[in-house]
């Protein structure tokens, strides 16, 4: 009897096992299930987030660049601008004293040309 009521303990023992192995399974099978899902989404949240801060900072460098580009064209177009100048000035100075040549040529001819007809 002895053997038998330690058979039937063993029995439930197993029996017990059994039981609490397959709720092990149950349970597992369950957090997979729902784990699954919300997993994957915070996964897909992260990436989104992820891509939000590279793209900010890729606009960011971009700015920046484009402040860059803007910043070193306008100081070359006022290096041009006082270049411009610089040479308009020249060639006006030039051309006054080639219009004060041209007008003293000129009064010259016309001195000769009415001492001519005066004689």
């Amino acid at each position: 009897m002895v053997e038998e009521t330690k058979k039937i303990e063993a029995q439930i023992a197993l029996q017990k096992i059994k039981e609490a192995e397959e709720k092990a399974k149950s349970i597992i099978q369950d957090t997979r299930e729902k784990q699954a899902p919300r997993i994957i989404q915070d996964a897909f949240d992260e990436a989104k987030a992820i891509k939000e801060s590279v793209l900010k900072k890729a606009r960011a460098e971009a700015e920046k660049k484009k402040k860059a580009i803007i910043q070193k064209a306008t100081k070359e177009a006022e290096k041009i601008k006082l270049e411009a100048e610089k040479e308009a000035a020249f060639l006006s100075k030039s051309a006054e004293k080639a219009l004060s040549k041209a007008v003293e040529k000129a009064a010259k001819k016309i001195d000769d040309f009415i001492e001519e007809v005066s004689l």
